[in-house]
């Protein structure tokens, strides 16, 4: 998996744009959103200040990462996306792909930093950069083009907490209380199959990357993107959270010192079959409780990314499709193979 640094210096890690294979200039947002008609103005608060948004915005671009997710839940149609990786279609997810309906966004990349002239020539009337990993400078610049509201207050540049981004592009977009929803209904949603599945309650958990790089891997410390599992009652392993160097920064772990990622249950953000192979020719590998116990977890790509990109819908996804992994895990019966959609 590509997602071998730091979620903080997400920009940095060569993940290519990829373009609309359309000329056409895209559509304008949708007229009705899901939860009745936005109210405006807003004023929404962000680390570099507060920005107005005096209207209905009709072409909003997104130049973070996962706010695409967030937009067209709340029924907007962006005109441009951000490709963070996996190349999907206008960098949206199969998760997403309904909302997304018959719309073509441009698509943006961040692997050479933002193109801000590409984002002047699609005329936007709001800009979310919520997390697109923005400094002063580039928000001032950004803001020069359309109101940009960017990374939750007190957040970090990428993958600040996942509700506090939701509230923030649901205010900009007039349906705060739209966004409480949807925040509510992600926690009432693993709240019900957590009580379905009391054997998750105190389990530790630990989730990791695909593979080692340069001979270690990338593991999250309890609050940076797990809250799939904790919601579900597992606890994260806390042998991670003191060799947290920073906030918002993933643990790398030697092959040497493999035994701190051992946990009740291990998910491994797994692309491919080959990734299995090769985490099991590292000769620690195999040591570890939770593979000796079969209680492995082991993904595919789309699963995956799901779990990366900690939106509603993406929550929705794991949701359905994780829990019977980790029912399996649970009970030692886990199979060495790929699980997903």
């Amino acid at each position: 998996m590509r997602l071998i640094l730091a979620f903080a210096a997400a920009a940095a890690l060569l993940f290519a744009g990829c373009g609309s294979d359309t000329e056409e200039q895209p559509t304008t947002a949708a007229s009705t959103p899901a939860a009745g008609e936005p109210t405006f103005p807003q004023t929404v608060e962000h680390e570099f200040g507060t920005t107005t948004v005096e209207k209905k915005p009709e072409r909003i671009v997104v130049v973070g990462l996962t706010e695409q997710d967030i937009v067209l839940q709340l029924g907007y149609k962006p005109v441009a996306t951000t490709e963070w990786y996996g190349e999907q279609p206008y960098a949206v997810w199969p998760w997403a792909q309904e909302a997304l309906g018959d719309a073509k966004p441009e698509v943006l990349s961040q692997a050479d930093g933002l193109d801000l002239e590409k984002i002047a020539t699609l005329r936007p009337d709001l800009i979310i950069g919520v997390n697109a990993g923005l400094e002063q400078k580039t928000y001032d610049q950004l803001s020069k083009i359309a109101p940009t509201v960017g990374t939750p207050k007190g957040g970090t540049q990428y993958f600040s907490p996942w509700d506090q981004q939701v509230e923030v592009v649901a205010k900009a977009l007039g349906m705060p209380e739209k966004g409480a929803e949807l925040i509510q209904g992600v926690k009432d949603s693993y709240a019900k199959v957590a009580a379905e599945h009391p054997e998750f309650a105190g389990k530790t958990a630990t989730f990791s990357q695909n593979a080692f790089y340069d001979g270690e891997i990338y593991v999250y410390p309890d609050g940076l993107g797990t809250d799939f599992l904790s919601y579900l009652g597992f606890t994260i392993n806390p042998k991670l959270t003191p060799l947290a160097k920073n906030p918002g920064e993933q643990v790398a772990v030697s092959e040497e010192r493999l035994d701190v990622i051992d946990a009740d249950v291990i998910v491994f953000a797994t692309e491919k079959e080959s990734d299995i192979a090769n985490l099991k020719k590292v000769p620690t590998f195999k040591f570890l409780e939770a593979v000796k116990n079969k209680a492995a977890v082991y993904t595919d790509p789309t699963l995956s990314g799901a779990m990366y990109f900690t939106t509603p819908l993406s929550f929705q996804y794991i949701l359905e499709h994780l829990t019977p992994a980790l029912k399996d895990a649970v009970a030692g019966q886990s199979p060495e193979t790929m699980i997903g959609g």
